[in-house]
C-alpha cells in the first residue's frame, strides 16, 4: 500500500528537522521534581537543617537524594531542591515508595510547617540525566537559575532558542546551561540552571573578547552577541534571575 505524497513529505521534513536540532534542544526525558522554599522570617537555618535531614534520610534508605542550592541574589525564594524522579512509573512504584515512606512523613509535615516556610513551589520538569546533572555539581558551588515563561504559542521557539545559547557557550568554552521543561506544576515553562566553580569563574564571561563573542553568537544562529537578549526577549512574557550558592 501506498502512502499518500503528503504523508510522505511531512515524514522526511521531520527526520530533516530531527538532525537540524542541537543536542541541547532535543526533548529532555529525565524526570524531576523542583521544589522552590521560602522560609519564614527568622527561620532559614532551621529549615536548611530540615532539608539536610531529608537528604540525609534518602541517602540511608537508599534513594537518589536532592541536588539543591541557596538564593544568594534575585528572585524572593531561600532553596531551590531538585528531587530526581526518573519517570513517574519508576518512582511510584511499589519498592521506592516504600524506600522513601520515612523521608516522605518528613516532607508532608514540612508542607503543613506554616512556621517554618512562608512560601512553597513545585513543578514537574524534564530534564538532563541525572548523573550527568550530579556530576556538574559535585563540580560547582555557584548557580545562576534563569525561569521563564513563555508567550502563547512560543514554547517550542523558547527550548530551541535556550539551545542556541548553549551552543554559543561552547563555542566560547563557558559551562553551558541545563535545560528543564515543565510537564506540570508551577507556571514556568522553561526553567535553566548554569553550574560554575565559584563567582569569578560567573563573571569570567565579562572578560571574553568582543570577536570571538560574535563569531559564537552567529555560528549558534543569532544575529550577533548583542542581540541575543533582546530575542530571548520576543518569546517570554516573565523572566527571572536568580544567583545561588552550594548549601554548606
Amino acid at each position: 500500500m501506498r502512502m499518500p505524497k503528503l504523508i510522505l513529505a511531512v515524514l522526511a521534513t521531520v527526520a530533516w528537522l530531527s538532525t537540524c536540532i542541537p543536542a541541547a534542544a532535543q526533548e529532555p526525558k529525565y524526570l524531576y521534581r523542583a521544589t522552590l522554599l521560602q522560609a519564614a522570617p527568622g527561620r532559614l537555618l532551621e529549615l536548611i537543617e530540615f532539608c539536610k535531614t531529608k537528604v540525609g534520610l534518602d541517602a540511608k534508605d537508599g534513594n537518589q537524594t536532592a541536588l539543591w542550592m541557596r538564593h544568594s541574589q534575585g528572585d524572593h525564594w531561600d532553596l531551590l531542591l531538585l528531587f530526581p524522579m526518573e519517570s513517574y512509573a519508576e518512582y511510584y512504584n511499589q519498592k521506592r515508595i516504600e524506600q522513601r515512606y520515612v523521608a516522605d512523613v518528613l516532607v508532608r509535615a514540612l508542607t503543613t510547617n506554616t512556621v517554618m516556610v512562608a512560601w512553597q513551589e513545585d513543578i514537574f520538569v524534564y530534564g538532563p540525566p541525572f548523573e550527568e546533572l550530579k556530576a556538574a555539581f559535585a563540580k560547582g558551588s555557584f548557580y545562576h537559575v534563569e525561569m521563564m515563561q513563555a508567550l502563547p504559542g512560543q514554547l517550542r521557539t523558547l527550548q530551541l532558542e535556550r539551545g542556541w545559547e548553549n551552543t554559543y557557550a561552547k563555542e566560547l568554552k563557558r559551562p553551558e546551561n541545563f535545560i528543564f521543561v515543565r510537564d506540570q506544576g508551577a507556571a514556568w515553562d522553561i526553567f535553566t540552571i548554569g553550574v560554575y566553580r565559584d563567582i569569578k569563574h560567573y563573571a569570567e564571561g565579562a572578560d571574553i573578547p568582543v570577536k570571538l563573542q560574535e563569531d559564537a553568537a552567529k555560528k549558534a544562529g543569532f544575529d550577533s552577541a548583542s542581540a541575543i537578549g533582546p530575542y530571548l526577549r520576543t518569546l517570554i512574557s516573565t523572566h527571572h534571575d536568580t544567583l545561588a550558592v552550594a548549601v554548606k
